[in-house]
């Protein structure tokens, strides 16, 4: 009767038995499943710089601002220009410019010439600036004598500028009549 209870327990309580620890090496990478080590399972400090192999990270493995910043590259090409932005609002209208007053400012040289229409002219220059804080709109000039038969011309006519601005003007009157005409240049001066 003894050893049939003994072998009804043996038989019950099957032939296995649980193994408490594992020796030493006896799990290795065939033992593992895919994804069966997990952050859970793997205790804190237990992975250190020495088990890890050289150049296995990349940078997403990190936090930001853990990893130094490398140097900087060289400047690459400049890109294509992009589209035009809006127009902006037109700006207020300034005030409408006044000229306060308009003098005429002249001066005249006396041209002499000996010997009619040889197209041999005679010339003298003339000039004329406006008054201090005035500023020169425009010249024009003039003979004394305008007689259609008489070889009396304007050679040339140009602006003198100071600081940007037109102050007056210098012109040269040519004579080819054969007598002595009075060349006029006149400025219109304004503030």
């Amino acid at each position: 009767m003894v050893v049939a209870c003994l072998a009804l327990l043996v038989a019950l309580g099957g032939t296995g038995y649980a193994v408490s620890q594992l020796p030493p090496g006896s799990v290795g990478a065939v033992q593992l499943k895919d994804n069966a080590v997990t952050n859970t399972k793997i205790a804190n400090s237990a992975v250190t710089s020495e088990k890890v192999r050289n150049r296995s990270l990349l940078a997403i493995d990190f936090l930001p601002g853990q990893l130094p910043r490398g140097k900087t590259g060289p400047v690459g090409p400049a890109g294509p220009a992009g589209p035009a932005g809006p127009a902006g609002p037109a700006g207020a209208a300034g005030a409408a410019g006044v000229v306060s007053s308009v003098t005429v400012r002249q001066e005249s040289v006396s041209i002499s010439d000996t010997t009619a229409e040889d197209g041999k002219y005679q010339t003298r220059p003339i000039t004329v600036n406006c008054q201090s804080g005035e500023k020169a709109l425009s010249a024009g000039t003039g003979w004394s004598d305008d007689a259609d038969n008489l070889e009396l011309t304007t050679v040339q006519i140009k602006p003198q500028i100071t600081n940007n601005a037109v102050v007056g003007y210098v012109a040269r009157g040519g004579n080819d009549s054969g007598q002595s005409s009075t060349f006029t240049l006149y400025v219109l001066c304004y503030k």
